[in-house]
């Protein structure tokens, strides 16, 4: 049983109860009204009230399949006691008479789902009537309430044909929006998908581009070292020969970099086969932010400081690596897209709480309160569909998360955006 339906039940069952107990209760009026106790009245009101107590008693034992004739043969059992109520109390100079046109329309607008227990208790209505009028001899009365009676009716049962209209068409409508959203949801997923697929494609294919990298960057450096030791050996002029050591050395430099750059590619491809462990944090962020450096270049300011005395952390350190390139470079593309002119990234680090603190700031205008909320969801983005999939930050607090750690966002009360990083601190085996 659904806990849907055993809450309709236990509603159903309170009502009728109550029901049944005012039936009862009610019974000093029927006294007030015939000016003398009627034990008549009594006996009926408690059959009714047990009738109340056997029908939902029976609803509840038969489901769903039977509810229509069960509500039905309620509805007939119900206005049978209410005219056997009006007999009783003076027949048409009973005060209930004029209660008569309203049971139908109350039972169309209880039961809702089908015109059965309306149409029922039409019928049983209009019978009494008509025999109580026809027993005194006014057949005029007797037409005129059974005409009454089948008007109530009549509206009562429009009344709830307009709302079983209307609620279908509302299920309709819910269902359409339903199914709306999930085919949006669904070309959303695809659409990252694709996008994550191109990515992770982009990636092989820089890897082996990388790799294949290092046996022309080896011929370079090693032709460039011959070149230098040679050039600078001949005879020449003292300036120029500062001068070729200088172009020299500039582009021994670059080419270092460049080697550098792709071994820490390379090393970033690899990152999944790392454990956690223990991690030096300064030899982390040095390596994110150099990598970081590269799209930071003509963005930003990146300052980093992070003392070397603070503790190891449990951590991978490619994975960090990663976590804190990715908020680095968020940071310059919130920074770019807000068109900046002094920005400036910061990484600052220390010791909190027995933890590791790590901050990555921007000067830039923030996070908007709604974007703030939705920050860490995955293939949530308020980049265009080629700079983002939404995954970054998501995969992000994951990777923290795996190294025990916490990664929060808040904004910078004097502006821009803050990433708070806490890891815990490594105490050996």
């Amino acid at each position: 049983m659904s806990q849907r339906l055993a809450v309709d039940i236990q509603r159903r069952w309170k009502l009728s109860v109550m029901f049944a107990v005012a039936l009862v209760l009610v019974y000093p009026v029927d006294c007030v009204m015939l000016e003398h106790p009627s034990p008549a009245t009594l006996v009926l009101r408690v059959a009714w009230g047990l009738e109340v107590l056997l029908y939902i008693w029976v609803w509840q034992r038969l489901g769903a399949r039977w509810e229509a004739w069960v509500n039905g043969v309620h509805s007939v059992i119900l206005s049978a006691f209410f005219m056997g109520l009006i007999f009783l109390t003076g027949g048409p100079e009973s005060p209930y008479l004029s209660m008569t046109p309203s049971v139908p329309l109350m039972i169309a607008l209880v039961f809702t789902e089908t015109t059965l227990p309306a149409l029922l208790t039409t019928l049983v209505c209009m019978a009494g009537t008509l025999f109580i009028w026809l027993a005194h001899g006014r057949v005029v009365n007797a037409v005129a309430w059974s005409t009454l009676v089948g008007i109530s009716s009549f509206f009562g049962m429009y009344s709830a044909m307009r709302f079983r209209a209307a609620q279908a068409a509302g299920a309709e409508a819910l269902l359409e929006r339903t199914r709306r959203e999930a085919l949006e949801k669904l070309a959303v997923a695809d659409r990252h998908r694709a996008q994550t697929e191109k990515l992770a494609t982009v990636g092989r294919l820089a890897a082996n581009v990388m790799h294949e990298l290092n046996n022309p960057l080896a011929f370079v450096r090693s032709n460039l070292d011959f070149l230098r030791t040679e050039v600078l050996a001949q005879p020449l002029p003292e300036t120029v020969r500062d001068e070729l050591r200088e172009v020299f050395d500039e582009t021994h430099l670059g080419v270092e970099r460049i080697r550098q750059i792709v071994a820490d590619l390379r090393g970033f491809s690899r990152m999944d086969g790392e454990d956690s462990g223990q991690c030096a944090l300064t030899d982390v962020v040095t390596d994110a932010a150099m990598l970081a450096g590269v799209r930071l270049k003509n963005v930003a300011r990146l300052k980093v400081e992070v003392p070397r005395e603070l503790p190891e952390v449990f951590a991978s350190p490619r994975r960090l690596a990663q976590v804190l390139l990715n908020l680095m470079v968020n940071a310059g593309d919130a920074l770019e897209e807000a068109r900046v002119s002094d920005g400036e990234v910061r990484v600052t680090g220390r010791e909190q709480d027995g933890r590791v603190v790590l901050e990555v700031e921007d000067n830039g205008p923030g996070f908007p309160p709604e974007v703030l909320a939705r920050l860490f969801e995955a293939f949530f983005t308020t980049k265009g569909p080629e700079k983002g999939t939404g995954l970054g930050l998501s995969l992000s607090r994951e990777m923290v998360e795996h190294f025990g750690g916490t990664l929060q966002a808040e904004n910078r009360p004097e502006g821009g955006a803050r990433l708070r990083l806490s890891l815990p601190v490594h105490h050996g085996a």
